[in-house]
């Protein structure tokens, strides 16, 4: 069992540190008592279950299995429900069959959930109905209701989303283990979908041989009943790390190791808003022993990925540290060969994760904020492509998605267009991609990953 962090053992060091994109809460004892609360609450996840997490990544870092991250841009209060969970996980599994099979690898499904609550903003205010309020910053700090008292940021919103995610892992836990996750359900479900969608003569091939396979398995007595890993998958969550008087008060010190790991989620990373090494939230990330993340975008250079390496990973450790791209299909061509380089040339071990999502966000004619089917499908061809070019691993994708059927992202096979994007516009951040935009996506980068055969370092 996980111990309780003492005062003495806890990553507080941060603290000492100049940070970004935090609330100003107005009342510090508050504060104080809430964290002395969090501080008390059982882990939300366990360090055997990180360490799992950390083992996969490693031989993702290594060529032999492939990450698929996905889920809300930020979780809601209001709209917690669990057909919202199970339809989210229910797509990322469908997802992960498709990758699975085009790819010839294990994927690791880590989700954007139980957690995703704190989102970072380019300005500490925004106009609301032509009223300029504090921005809000996710339903773990303020309300994103248009008023000025709802933006107060309040402590007791950490309590509120501590309960949500755990109400939301023990939904996900009982989904993955309990029949829920069986392979010849998922297949069924994206049978469904490729027999409903515009263009099905694309993808009805793989559907089809997937069906063979799962035909082929059964006779040779590889079937639900036999064979838990047919009815049973794991499912590891993720989030920003953003609000780290939250992410300390959930850290804990593991019986077994006597080492410090943060279990709010599985595994956490670093926006790019908050990467600086002198700051506070890579001092905190170097304190604990989770598999983590930094986003990173056009404007990096090698010495500076070179020095964020050397903080968050200095032991090299595979399975440690992914590095995610948000650059945007306009800049990664560019941008992503020297970093390549320069990592191959120190040997060091990483995952390459793509994130299409933010470097592609642009403002429809609508005044909507909306991201281009195309450019995202466009910026993962180009991320697999410039591995396989430079004898580097693709290891994985990291998408903002939802299994609801809403119109946030314009273009796939359904065509959605700037007009459309009112009919279900329901993100409070970011725009998302639908179900059936991610299952497309899916299906169409299943062949770019297939040519992916070679080891890291080899051309």
């Amino acid at each position: 069992m996980d111990a309780s962090v003492t005062d003495k053992s806890s990553p507080t060091s941060w603290r000492d540190f100049p940070i970004k994109q935090q609330p100003d809460y107005p009342n510090s004892a508050h504060l104080k008592a809430v964290e002395k609360q969090l501080q008390a609450l059982p882990p939300l996840v366990f360090a055997q279950e990180i360490r799992d997490l950390k083992y996969n990544l490693a031989n993702t870092a290594n060529g032999k299995g492939f990450v698929l991250q996905g889920g809300d841009c930020a979780e809601s209060f209001a709209e917690f429900s669990a057909n919202k969970i199970r339809d989210t996980f229910k797509v990322l599994l469908q997802m992960a069959v498709v990758l699975t099979f085009g790819g010839r690898r294990p994927v690791t499904k880590i989700a954007r959930m139980a957690g995703q609550f704190a989102k970072p903003r380019s300005a500490d205010l925004e106009e609301v109905n032509g009223i300029s309020l504090p921005s809000y910053r996710g339903d773990i700090i303020n309300a994103p209701d248009a008023d000025a008292d709802a933006r107060i940021p309040d402590p007791e919103r950490m309590l509120l989303a501590y309960n949500q995610a755990a109400s939301t892992l023990n939904l996900l836990r009982a989904f993955a283990q309990g029949g829920f996750a069986d392979l010849h359900q998922v297949h069924r479900w994206n049978m469904s979908f490729v027999e409903a969608s515009p263009s099905k003569e694309r993808y009805q091939k793989m559907s089809t041989r997937i069906e063979d396979a799962l035909a082929f398995m059964e006779v040779c007595g590889v079937t639900s009943q036999t064979a838990p890993s047919i009815r049973e998958t794991q499912l590891f969550t993720s989030h920003e790390a953003l609000l780290l008087n939250y992410e300390e008060a959930l850290t804990r010190i593991d019986s077994f190791t006597g080492k410090c790991y943060n279990c709010s989620a599985h595994f956490v990373w670093i926006g790019e808003r908050t990467r600086q090494l002198d700051h506070a939230h890579i001092e905190f990330f170097k304190q604990i022993e989770n598999p983590v993340g930094v986003k990173i975008g056009p404007t990096i250079t090698a010495d500076e990925l070179m020095r964020l390496i050397d903080a968050l990973n200095p032991e090299n450790e595979p399975g440690r540290l992914t590095l995610i791209t948000r650059m945007g299909a306009d800049n990664l061509p560019q941008a992503l060969p020297a970093l390549i380089r320069a990592v191959q040339k120190e040997g060091r071990n990483v995952v390459w994760s793509s994130d299409p999502m933010h470097g592609n966000t642009v403002r429809a004619s609508s005044g909507f904020k909306t991201r281009q089917f195309d450019d995202i499908l466009t910026e993962l061809h180009q991320f697999f492509a410039i591995h396989q070019a430079e004898g580097s691993y693709p290891g994985g994708i990291h998408l903002e998605m939802t299994g609801e059927h809403v119109t946030e992202c314009t273009g796939g096979a359904y065509k959605i267009s700037d007009t459309d994007l009112a009919t279900r516009y329901l993100t409070s951040c970011d725009p998302r991609l639908n179900a059936d935009q991610v299952l497309e996506l899916a299906y169409l980068i299943a062949d770019a990953f297939k040519q992916v055969s070679i080891e890291p370092g080899k051309r």
